[in-house]
């Protein structure tokens, strides 16, 4: 226990880290989206490669896939549920901001950190699923509840998908795993250089992006959003834990995936379907923070 707390300080100090050092100047707004670009696109994959590389894979484990899609279906459909009376514009933001994990940028260092390479394999297929609903499935969603007619567009998120460094690595290994193909020594080595480096650097991100910008009036919004969504993960987590026919480091895994922030492609999709961009990027801070305590949490007790 007290290791695990050890290491989840040092996780959050990394975060003020970040927090502090864009405050003082040291880092500009801007600078999130280059460091952004080396998490998604260099060390987040390196760490997907390196997880995958002496893995074994059945098809059976493609299930996990499904369970993250599953569980952004189960936000959409609250999303609806809960707005079924509400104007159209705020039922598709409701929708959106409610939808997907951001599993890559935050809740993958925490799996690597304390559960291991197994965890992170469950972790990688569990998010093949949810990248469905963050790039483009809970849109889609939203731009139908608001009654602009956009429908499912299969190629357009397929396409965004294909274009997404993680995605892709997740999709490479998961094959080359099935296939039993093995990356040549080399290549594991200097991949996992790289990985080492993703903890530090996805959560040092988090902390420069870090921002409360919803109007003090829409305090009542969130807390009933953030509310929904955190019953609902702690409905998923049990589930997970205690009914799935799985093994133990899988039902421990999923049962703290789930405790996930809210999707970091939230806020861009927010702006454009032209609703309130300050309140998704308020929700979105405060369930960072909610989901740091959540995850410690969930990793205490199921270790």
């Amino acid at each position: 226990m007290g290791a695990v707390l050890s290491r989840a300080a040092c996780f959050i100090g990394i975060i003020f880290l970040g927090y502090g050092l864009r405050r003082t100047g040291f880092f500009k707004k801007e600078d999130f989206h280059v460091l952004s670009k080396i998490v998604l696109k260099i060390t987040l994959p390196a760490a997907i490669v390196y997880s995958f590389a002496d893995k074994e894979i059945d098809a059976s484990m493609l299930s996990l896939s499904f369970l993250g899609l599953a569980g952004g279906l189960i936000y959409i459909a609250s999303g609806f549920a809960i707005n079924s009376r509400s104007s159209k514009g705020k039922r598709a933001f409701e929708i959106l901001n409610l939808s997907g994990y951001n599993i890559g940028n935050f809740t993958l260092p925490f799996v690597q950190s304390f559960l291991g390479p197994t965890a992170v394999v469950v972790t990688s297929l569990f998010d093949t699923g949810n990248a469905v609903i963050c790039l483009g499935g809970a849109y889609s969603a939203a731009s139908m509840a608001k009654g602009e007619g956009r429908g499912m567009p299969v190629m357009q998120i397929t396409k965004t998908l294909l274009r997404s460094a993680p995605f892709d690595a997740y999709l490479i290994m998961t094959c080359l795993c099935l296939l039993g193909i093995r990356l040549p020594a080399q290549a594991v080595s200097f991949a996992e250089i790289i990985a080492d480096g993703n903890a530090f650097m996805a959560m040092l991100m988090i902390g420069v992006g870090f921002q409360l910008s919803g109007d003090r009036t829409q305090f009542r919004t969130m807390a009933r959003l953030l509310a929904a969504r955190y019953v609902t993960a702690a409905v998923l987590s049990a589930a997970f834990y205690f009914l799935l026919p799985m093994p133990l480091e899988y039902r421990q895994t999923l049962a703290i995936l789930v405790f996930a922030p809210i999707a970091s492609s939230a806020p861009a999709f927010t702006a454009d379907l032209k609703e309130d961009i300050g309140l998704s990027s308020a929700l979105n801070s405060v369930s960072i923070l909610i989901s740091i305590f959540c995850i410690v949490g969930m990793v205490a007790l199921v270790l």
